[in-house]
C-alpha cells in the first residue's frame, strides 16, 4: 500500500532582501514543521542565486531532512544552476523543470522509483575519513 503524502509548492520570489529571506524562511520552517515534509520550490521567478540564498535552500533542505523529508527545485535557470554547482551544493538537490515534475517525482518515491538513487556510488564517509 502506497502511503498518500502531501507535497507543498512554493514560488521564490524574483528577489530577497534580508528581511523577506527570514520572513520567507520562517514560513517554510512552519510548512516543513511535519513528519515527512515534501517541499518544491519553485524558482523559475528568481532573478538571483547569491550565496544567501543559496544558504536559505539549504536550511529548507535542512529543515526537511531533519523530519525525513525532502525538497526538490523546479524551474532553476541555467545561471542559478551554475552559483549552486560553484557553491556544490547541487548534487544535494533533484532539478526538475516544472512544478508538476518535481511533485510527480515524490510520488514516484513513494511507489519505490527514486531518480536520485545511485546504485554504483561510492558509500558516503565521514569528512574526517572515519567510515
Amino acid at each position: 500500500m502506497v502511503e498518500k503524502q502531501m507535497v507543498a509548492v512554493k514560488q521564490l520570489p524574483v528577489k530577497f532582501s534580508g528581511r523577506q529571506r527570514s520572513e520567507f524562511f520562517r514560513e517554510m520552517k512552519n510548512c516543513l514543521d511535519i513528519d515527512r515534509p515534501y517541499l518544491v520550490l519553485d524558482c523559475s521567478r528568481l532573478a538571483n542565486m547569491d550565496r544567501s540564498v543559496i544558504l536559505l535552500l539549504l536550511c529548507c533542505l535542512e529543515e526537511a531532512m531533519k523530519r525525513n523529508g525532502d525538497v526538490r527545485l523546479a524551474g532553476v535557470s541555467s545561471q542559478a544552476r551554475a552559483a549552486l554547482q560553484a557553491a556544490e551544493a547541487d548534487i544535494l538537490f533533484g532539478f526538475y523543470e516544472t512544478n508538476v515534475d518535481a511533485v510527480a517525482s515524490f510520488r514516484r518515491r513513494a511507489a519505490g522509483f527514486t531518480p536520485r538513487d545511485n546504485q554504483h556510488a561510492a558509500p558516503m564517509r565521514d569528512p574526517q575519513g572515519i567510515a
